[in-house]
């Protein structure tokens, strides 16, 4: 069998199975968006992504500031994810020789501006030299109350923040030959691709305030990490299609907007549950956060989606999966 026909899901469920074994301060290990350990009064959090050229950006489309930003902003949407605050970072980065100094100087302005935001320090990494450009990022937060993906119930609304889409709306824009101050109709979409906003300052409320009973940032596309939270919790969800935020710039420039905003990815908006008797509790964000409820949790385990008609059908699975030959219209493939 070869990689291609076993997928990223079914490769993480082995791994996961080989070093279940609990450890010495271990809380969370293979399986959610970070990894949590003992670290005093408070717990630490960790987690890493790694960014390749050719399947997961092209230097072409994304210019070395955004790539900079992004590469951080990817690892603290994991972070925020669990409820945690960022506070460190390490930095791996492999580089061809051919690659002029120009660039790697607006990598690092980039990295460092979204660190600078963050409050993140860059403490440490590794320099090589690669074939192709090569990043990898660890991230450290902390937090008290940390969300996992497990917490969700029968009869949970499900949540989502911002909009959904329109990354995968300003790659498509990217590939067309729109460029990001050209158009100022086609500039949020294009941001929101080059340059994802962590939604840290939300999922540390959600956590303060105990009102999300699981969580996972919306990378991969919604089906897909929504396939995650049901898979980890034992339930299955329904989605209202008519409820779906999507933006105005995504209507605008797409035909079939809901495709994109179920099955796009790249977002890393949050996307939670939470129990009925805190659903008013929910909604009072909504004066500092754009949150939207878009669906319930179910105790039958599978994925529907509600159209327009209120006919309810199976929700197909269409997010990003690595090593599979089918590809998203994604920066990841």
């Amino acid at each position: 069998m070869r990689l291609r026909d076993l997928g990223e899901r079914e490769l993480i469920r082995a791994i996961r199975k080989d070093f279940a074994k609990p450890g010495k301060g271990l809380i969370l290990g293979i399986g959610d968006d970070a990894a949590v350990i003992e670290g005093g009064k408070r717990r630490l959090i960790l987690t890493t992504d790694v960014l390749i050229e050719g399947s997961h950006f092209l230097r072409a489309l994304q210019p070395a500031f955004w790539l900079g930003r992004k590469s951080l902003n990817v690892n603290l949407s994991d972070i925020a994810a669990m409820g945690g605050t960022p506070r460190y970072v390490l930095l791996g980065l492999g580089l061809p020789q051919t690659v002029d100094t120009r660039w790697v100087s607006d990598f690092f302005s980039g990295f460092k501006s979204a660190a600078t935001e963050s409050g993140a320090l860059l403490i440490g990494g590794d320099l090589s030299q690669a074939a192709e450009v090569f990043i990898s990022v660890t991230a450290i937060g902390e937090g008290r109350a940390i969300i996992r993906r497990n917490g969700g119930r029968p009869g949970d609304l499900i949540f989502a923040s911002g909009f959904l889409g329109d990354a995968a709306g300003g790659l498509r824009l990217l590939r067309r030959g729109f460029r990001l101050g050209r158009d100022k109709k086609a500039d949020h979409l294009l941001k929101a691709f080059l340059d994802p906003v962590p939604q840290v300052r939300l999922g540390r409320r959600l956590a303060s305030r105990g009102l999300a009973s699981s969580m996972i940032d919306s990378s991969d596309g919604l089906s897909v990490d929504l396939l995650h939270l049901c898979e980890e919790s034992g339930l299955g969800a329904e989605l209202e299609l008519d409820r779906l935020p999507i933006s105005p710039q995504l209507r605008n420039f797409e035909k079939d907007p809901s495709a994109l905003a179920l099955h796009g990815g790249e977002d890393y908006q949050l996307v939670f549950t939470v129990a009925p008797g805190k659903y008013q509790a929910a909604l009072a964000l909504r004066r500092h956060f754009m949150i939207t409820p878009i669906g319930r949790m179910t105790k039958a385990r599978r994925l529907c989606i509600i159209d327009r008609r209120g006919k309810k059908k199976p929700l197909p699975i269409k997010g990003y999966e690595h090593f599979i030959k089918q590809r998203k219209e994604s920066g990841k493939g």
